[in-house]
């Protein structure tokens, strides 16, 4: 950047230059104190970063592919589902992700009349069945279709808090499928950790051990491995924790002579989303995508503004698909590859987050692993109290959402409007784990204001 000929007329001012400046004009006052925050994970974030301080050479770590427009749909009704896929196509969607909850489910009805080599499928199965995987794999080898099967038996043990069957079985089922499919299966959930709370470092170790756990037990994975992210509202952080995250990945498989990227499908928190004012939603949704897609993700599925209480419904997803439409051909984001290169703050940021997520995720492992931490309740109960430190901050007005705890309309009335129960579910059931509970931070005024409406 400095050799360029517009630069070339300027003289180079250092960073420390640039620092007695600050502290000159600040007139006496400490320039940490001043200028100098903390992230919850710890990173002093300054008030300027300067090329003569980056170290980090990030431009192979982003996919040069541009993102794709990602469609979920789930499948109730083969005939519905088909149709609807056919009709999200056309109106701006370059890839469908089907979760299908029933092994019983034709494969060959639910992708009739789909486009199948130029775009992705997704087969999200929260269940494990090789049977019904081998069906997936050998009708998209006879159709020449580009599909990709998510399994995750460690998010389903995090989520649900039982694996599908227990560990041994699920593991045995895993590695027959490694042998028979030639198609990707393998799904890391990671969104669960940032939705009910985990900070960035937090979400990045157990998203890196959550992989080493399949790296280690697989014999072998000859396909890549999708992980799906959640992204906050932190905009800057974000966008480096997927940079961190597919830098972080790519170390560890190498280790395993894997040698696929990662396959990254980023969706908006729930965490920060409300029932009351809920077009901020858009907003809130908006810049979590841009920071995904500036991050290097590969797919984004957009979460319509009216997902927590609301039924799918045409026109949440038209316009969840509509933003990303947007983004895409008016904002021009697939335009340029590594659109955050050359910024000294976000690779900066980078380096920091693979660093601290490095020597945690160091530390689950000389500890057991992810999973035995899991079944010991360590991860279940530092993502609590990360979550509670951040309820804090929103309860006492520090952490705002405009709408609800800032510039709430007192007026605004939902009871009636209620089609989902949009708090944390009680499900007693016995469980071999206390099970990841995804909780948001405005739950507790929401539920007092539908008391009081």
């Amino acid at each position: 950047m400095t050799n360029h000929k517009l630069f070339s007329e300027f003289d180079f001012i250092s960073t420390k230059q640039w620092k007695q400046q600050i502290q000159f004009e600040l007139k006496g006052a400490d320039y940490n104190e001043t200028l100098v925050w903390e992230s919850p994970e710890g990173i002093k974030v300054k008030p300027f970063y300067h090329n003569d301080e980056s170290e980090v050479n990030l431009n192979a770590i982003i996919p040069s592919d541009p993102f794709a427009i990602v469609q979920n749909i789930f499948v109730h009704d083969i005939q519905k589902s088909n149709s609807r896929a056919i009709d999200t196509l056309k109106r701006g969607a370059e890839s469908i992700r089907f979760t299908i909850e029933n092994e019983t489910i034709s494969i060959d009805d639910l992708m009739q009349n789909l486009p199948l080599e130029k775009v992705i499928y997704y087969f999200n199965l929260p269940f494990l069945s090789i049977d019904f995987v081998t069906k997936i794999n050998d009708f998209a080898s006879k159709n020449k279709a580009n599909i990709s099967i998510q399994i995750d038996p460690i998010g389903q043990l995090a989520k649900e808090g039982n694996w599908f069957e227990n560990l041994e079985k699920d593991f045995d089922k895993l590695n027959n499928i490694a042998t028979k499919t030639a198609i990707p299966f393998l799904t890391i959930s990671s969104g669960i950790y940032q939705n009910a709370g985990a900070n960035m470092i937090q979400q990045l170790a157990y998203t890196l051990a959550h992989a080493n756990e399949y790296l280690n037990r697989i014999s072998a994975i000859n396909q890549p491995i999708t992980i799906e992210v959640a992204v906050g509202t932190n905009y800057f952080f974000e966008i480096a924790k997927l940079r961190a995250l597919r830098l972080l990945f790519n170390t560890l498989a190498s280790e395993y002579n894997h040698n696929f990227d990662c396959h990254i499908i980023a969706t908006p928190t729930k965490r920060n989303k409300t029932i009351y004012d809920y077009n901020v939603n858009m907003l809130r949704t908006t810049t979590e995508c841009m920071a995904a897609i500036l991050g290097g993700t590969n797919g984004v599925a957009n979460l319509a503004y009216d997902a927590l209480y609301h039924k799918d419904n045409e026109f949440g997803d038209r316009i969840a698909r509509n933003q990303l439409l947007v983004l895409k051909h008016e904002s021009y984001f697939d335009k340029v590859n590594n659109p955050a290169d050359g910024a000294y703050y976000i690779e900066t940021l980078t380096k920091q987050l693979a660093e601290k997520a490095l020597e945690l995720f160091k530390d689950i492992e000389k500890n057991g692993g992810l999973i035995s931490q899991l079944i010991d309740g360590t991860i279940q109960r530092k993502i609590n109290e990360s979550a509670q430190k951040e309820q804090e901050l929103f309860d006492s007005g520090k952490e705002v959402l405009l709408g609800t705890n800032k510039y709430p309309n007192k007026n605004d009335q939902m009871k009636n409007d209620l089609e989902l129960f949009p708090f944390v579910k009680q499900n007693a059931r016995k469980t071999l784990i206390t099970p990841i509970i995804e909780k948001r931070l405005a739950e507790k005024l929401e539920q007092e204001r539908l008391a009081s409406e």
